[in-house]
């Protein structure tokens, strides 16, 4: 079903969902020796990513902007990533069977195409994964859900050795990519040197904001829901400052008509003088 209204670059066509991302190959756009980092986010039209749940006190993403088309694009990144960036609170939910799903490219026979799509391309079955944590707070159950991907472990200078060498034990890789936190230069180099030429970030504000200080994002598709949410306890896209503002421009805008579903998909790259 063509439901998808493409509004920019302005075009009369009307697209289908599927394959509305994969198309981009994300994977392929980096320059040599270089990394292509991308962010995703689905928000309210008055900026909510989260609310507090009273009962737990835990930030969700809202029933109410969550949804299976935005979800499907979730996977179509995915699918073309050879990394994933997460936190060490997606682990901790996921303990606590908070966490939306386990990390994509999902395994249902929904999202089969992607998975061949991978294998078409001469991807890993999955991305690898790198969780960005200060506190290594990182419950081990959660991390050995993921068994079937390489899981590196990125940390400061100042973290506890003594949970450093528990996640050793187990097999992680722990790299050290700041000195009393991380940082986004020193992550990207180090991914670089992994050989990874695709990286999808997917964790909340404070590693998207730590990403575009060190200005080494590259890409941010925003799904905006058409409703307002209200609320006092909410998290947007990004919190806290940033050094400067960080100046957008539009790739991409389309219109999603399924009813009785409304929402906006839009794709931007960051406008910079240097990385």
């Amino acid at each position: 079903m063509t439901d998808i209204l493409q509004l920019y670059p302005p075009s009369p066509q009307k697209l289908p969902l599927k394959h509305l991302y994969l198309s981009l190959n994300l994977h392929k756009q980096a320059a040599p020796s270089e990394l292509l980092i991308y962010a995703n986010y689905i928000a309210s039209v008055d900026g909510r990513i989260s609310l507090r749940d009273a009962e737990s006190g835990e930030f969700m993403v809202p029933a109410s902007i969550a949804n299976k088309r935005d979800w499907r694009l979730y996977q179509e990144l995915a699918a073309q990533a050879d990394v994933m960036i997460t936190s060490a609170r997606y682990f901790r939910q996921l303990a606590k069977g908070k966490a939306q799903d386990l990390l994509p490219v999902g395994t249902s026979p929904e999202y089969a195409d992607l998975a061949n799509w991978r294998r078409q391309q001469g991807l890993n079955k999955q991305p690898d994964v790198v969780v960005i944590s200060n506190s290594l707070d990182i419950p081990f159950e959660a991390l050995a859900q993921l068994e079937d991907r390489r899981v590196i472990i990125c940390t400061s200078e100042e973290a506890n050795q003594q949970k450093i060498n528990q996640l050793q034990s187990l097999g992680i890789s722990v790299l050290i990519a700041g000195n009393q936190q991380v940082e986004g230069k020193r992550l990207k180099k180090l991914l670089i040197q992994q050989e990874y030429r695709s990286a999808y970030m997917i964790a909340g504000p404070e590693i998207h904001r730590t990403l575009l200080n060190a200005k080494v994002l590259d890409r941010l598709f925003l799904t905006s829901r058409l409703n307002l949410l209200a609320g006092d306890a909410f998290h947007t896209i990004l919190n806290g400052d940033i050094q400067q503002p960080a100046e957008l421009e539009l790739l991409s805008l389309y219109l999603d008509k399924s009813s009785p579903l409304k929402q906006i998909f839009a794709q931007y790259t960051l406008t910079r003088t240097e990385k």
